[in-house]
């Protein structure tokens, strides 16, 4: 069975740009278009990984981490935050966050899906899960 990977972005281009390079690599997306409706569909669906953005409507990327981490059911899902947010200090504060990794936009379509894989432990210099 594919990995469900969950998707909190609010921007239409990138969520479908994002949902067709991991569709068309074999996952299951799902999104939510806030945070909110993000977490709350992390808790009914249980994602395998969240891929975050930051600059989210009314809850920022952070908040929505730092909620998804409150979750005792959602502690061990990987987090990755995937923003335009590239100044010094931003991926310590997405880490600080909860979020165990940071991929920066524009993503790179050559790339993105094998960076996603690493965070699942299925691709190349995959990262071990806890």
């Amino acid at each position: 069975m594919s990995a469900k990977i969950l998707l909190i972005e609010d921007n239409e281009q990138n969520r479908y740009l994002v949902t067709y390079l991991l569709e068309h690599a074999g996952y299951r997306v799902i999104h939510a278009p806030d945070g909110p409706r993000g977490i709350a569909l992390a808790q009914r669906g249980q994602p395998d990984l969240v891929l975050l953005d930051i600059q989210l409507p009314g809850m920022d990327g952070y908040a929505v981490a730092k909620a998804l981490r409150a979750e005792e059911l959602l502690k061990a899902i990987p987090i990755i935050a995937v923003t335009s947010h590239a100044m010094a200090g931003d991926r310590e504060k997405a880490l600080a966050a909860g979020c165990d990794g940071y991929l920066e936009k524009p993503i790179d379509p050559d790339t993105f899906v094998a960076q996603v894989a690493r965070f699942l432990g299925s691709g190349p210099g995959a990262e071990p899960r806890p």
